[in-house]
């Protein structure tokens, strides 16, 4: 587009989602480098668990050197993108709502490979949502919330962006319940 890089915004810690992010930063002087306030832990690769926070072990986290400019909690702003905690697939997931169009930034909240599938969700065909997963309970919950949101657009970390993905992640979301044992309320 032409436009400089101004920020580089992760929605979580794992090392397909960082592992350029140093070279960027030194090609980069000046970027923001944005991240969730408790997924920050994990680039430095503090892997303790806050009080009742539980789990899978956390793996894939190889950190990097750069350390964030700009730290999120819930519901902050950055540009135009509301930070949206979705903890599951990690224990600080952020995803991002665009406030001038309505579209999800989900991450890997949600994957759209194999059709659109919940984080934590275990497939027999494509099991990757449930093995890189940290908490399906908590993945379900923030499946539900993303979907509240009632994005027009779902773009996500792993496959292609989805118009008008409603319909699609009410299924995907009542199948993370399912397989939590637990009810979609």
């Amino acid at each position: 587009m032409g436009a400089a890089i101004r920020r580089i915004v992760l929605t979580h810690a794992h090392i397909d989602h960082v592992g350029s992010t140093d070279a960027l930063i030194r090609k980069l002087p000046g970027v923001e480098f944005v991240v969730g306030q408790r997924e920050s832990r994990l680039l430095s690769c503090d892997f303790s668990l806050d009080a009742g926070e539980r789990g899978k072990k956390l793996f894939g986290y190889p950190g990097v050197k750069s350390r964030p400019t700009l730290l999120l909690n819930d519901g902050d702003r950055v540009g135009s993108l509301r930070a949206i905690f979705s903890p599951g697939h990690t224990p600080s997931h952020m995803a991002y709502l665009d406030v001038r169009d309505g579209s999800v930034i989900a991450g890997d909240a949600f994957t759209t490979q194999m059709g659109v599938i919940a984080a934590g969700v275990f497939k027999f065909y494509f099991p990757f949502p449930a093995l890189f997963s940290w908490n399906r309970e908590y993945a379900a919950e923030s499946a539900k919330k993303l979907r509240n949101l009632k994005p027009v657009r779902l773009a996500v970390g792993h496959g292609k962006t989805i118009e008008s993905p409603l319909a699609a992640m009410d299924e995907a979301t009542e199948l993370a319940f399912q397989q939590c044992g637990k009810m979609l309320n």
